[in-house]
């Protein structure tokens, strides 16, 4: 009985080894031939197409033109305007403020009065010089005779005929007319200096009437342009001092805005300004009228006013590296309705958003299309290609392209990973 064991394994080797026989000489799994599989991808097709450069900005409103009234002269505030408040709006031209004149009516009055007195002086003095002029004449007449007189006597008492005393005499009356002809001929020379001090007398009595005529024009405070009143420090009854400022506003024909932008930004804005406008032109006040501008209040977005870039304010900020570029708004207050539509006022926060010249033959894809300097490009064969390329600006979701792209490539917008240069793919067009 223990022998049966041995007996069962001749048939189970028999077994095994059959089985061996018939798997080595089953056949292989069978090969499909055919290409590699395609991945599915959506691509779009690049042309050159026109693009303006956008840029985006924040900034306080301020007034365009600005009034600040400083009174000139001393005085009390006798009449005061009833519309001059805070927030009111006056137009050009109103006289808004009054000065107590008197003092100055009163100055007016004594320089004119004073003028009238040197006129007089002048017109007498002329009238001395020839009241002069005549005596010095007939003085000179009369030493002529006395000269030949004394000649004649000379002679005489040379000759014995006649005394002494009598030639005394006629040399006495000589010298008389010599000195009298010299004080005549002495009062004539000192006409033209007391002429020069009654004009330089009657040139300042002028300017002094002139400077009260300016002081009294001054008391009277009138509006130079259409302003919206922001500060009053004057009232009625008040004395004001020369130098102290009584009124503040500002103009409501325009307003104004500074916005910081980057200097790539703007380099990209003023890139290709038709019209010959550069830089320099726009620091000297020259305005870029190519490049649009919208504002927009930031509490309520929905309002849009056209506005314009007028010139650069200052230098450039080298720190923070933006450019300060003065924005306009022509006619703040126009079309305003609160509360649904306000006008522009000071300080007000807007938003600005500038649109440079447009460029044309640009290339531009989408964002996602771009990893890290490489585009997926579907090639001859509909064959994957990294292409290198050289990206300029970016706006709006997509990437303008410098160098790397031609109109007709076909850019794949899908993410691909593993991204295999040579694979197989099976693009598809997507939509715009």
């Amino acid at each position: 009985m223990r022998f049966a064991p041995l007996l069962a394994l001749p048939p189970i080797g028999l077994g095994i080894a059959a089985a061996v026989w018939m798997i080595s000489q089953a056949p292989g799994p069978a090969q499909i031939e055919g290409g590699d599989a395609a991945l599915p991808v959506r691509v779009i097709t690049v042309a050159a197409q026109q693009i303006r450069p956008t840029a985006t900005a924040w900034g306080n409103l301020r007034a365009a033109e600005t009034w600040v009234a400083v009174s000139e002269v001393q005085g009390e505030v006798i009449w005061r305007h009833p519309d001059l408040e805070p927030g009111r709006l006056i137009p050009a031209g109103t006289e808004v403020l009054r000065i107590d004149p008197a003092d100055y009516e009163l100055a007016l009055a004594q320089a004119e009065a004073d003028l009238k007195a040197f006129s007089a002086e002048a017109a007498q003095l002329t009238a001395e010089a020839a009241n002069t002029g005549r005596i010095l004449e007939l003085e000179r007449d009369r030493l002529a005779l006395a000269e030949a007189d004394l000649a004649r006597t000379r002679r005489l008492a040379e000759q014995g005929t006649v005394p002494q005393a009598r030639l005394d005499e006629a040399e006495r009356a000589t010298l008389l007319a010599r000195r009298t002809v010299a004080e005549l001929e002495n009062t004539l020379a000192l006409i033209p200096s007391r002429e020069a001090r009654i004009a330089a007398q009657t040139a300042r009595t002028q300017a002094a009437i002139d400077r009260a005529r300016r002081s009294l024009d001054r008391t009277a405070l009138a509006t130079p342009f259409d302003l919206r009143v922001t500060e009053v420090s004057a009232e009625r009854f008040q004395t004001v001092a020369p130098g102290q400022v009584v009124i503040r506003a500002d103009g409501i024909a325009a307003a104004e805005v500074v916005a910081h932008l980057p200097i790539d930004s703007f380099r990209r804005l003023v890139a290709d300004l038709p019209g010959g406008i550069s830089v320099d032109d726009m620091m000297r006040g020259v305005p870029a009228t190519q490049i649009g501008v919208t504002l927009s209040p930031l509490s309520d977005p929905a309002q849009e006013w056209p506005a314009r870039v007028s010139r650069i304010e200052g230098a450039l900020d080298a720190r923070a590296r933006t450019v300060p570029v003065v924005v306009t708004v022509d006619d703040p207050y126009a079309g305003a309705d609160p509360p649904r539509r306000l006008p522009l006022v000071s300080n007000m926060q807007v938003q600005l958003a500038f649109k440079g010249a447009p460029r044309s033959g640009v290339i531009a894809i989408p964002e996602a299309a771009l990893h890290g300097g490489m585009v997926r490009v579907a090639g001859a064969g509909d064959r994957l290609e990294l292409r290198p390329v050289t990206p300029a600006f970016d706006q709006d979701g997509r990437v303008v392209i410098d160098e790397g792209l031609a109109a007709g490539d076909r850019v794949v917008i899908d993410d691909i990973a593993p991204a295999i240069p040579g694979m197989a793919l099976l693009p598809v067009e997507a939509p715009e």
